[in-house]
């Protein structure tokens, strides 16, 4: 038996903010604007859907994104952006920049974590 999380309590707004990539997390860039985040940012959620200026972004619910580095472990961690539109596990004196969240799902062969935003 299998569990998925996908579309569990997914929400999504609609931010401004070009050239950015689907399934990469973003950050807060100006009022009403989100943009790509550098190694170590927070982030605010996930691009779904981007088109031209506008870019939907999953800001709560279940999501997966890509990770880089040690593999976190399931349950609260602390998680910021990897620079390279994923997250990565942070110590406790970066939680600042980045995020605790729940884990739910660690995939270590294809370096995704599932998280509830």
């Amino acid at each position: 038996m299998s569990v998925s999380f996908e579309g569990v309590g997914q929400v999504c707004t609609t931010f401004l903010g070009g050239g950015l990539t689907e399934g990469h997390v973003v950050k807060l860039s100006g009022n009403g604007t989100v943009g790509a985040c550098s190694d170590g940012d927070g982030f605010i959620g996930v691009a779904v859907c981007c088109k031209d200026d506008a870019c939907t972004v999953q800001v709560g619910g279940f999501v997966t994104v890509s990770y880089s580095g040690t593999a976190p472990s399931v349950g609260w961690r602390a998680l910021a952006a990897d620079g390279n539109g994923g997250v990565k596990a942070v110590g406790d004196e970066e939680t600042e920049s980045g995020r605790v969240l729940p884990v739910v799902n660690v995939d270590a062969a294809g370096k995704t974590v599932t998280v509830l935003l």
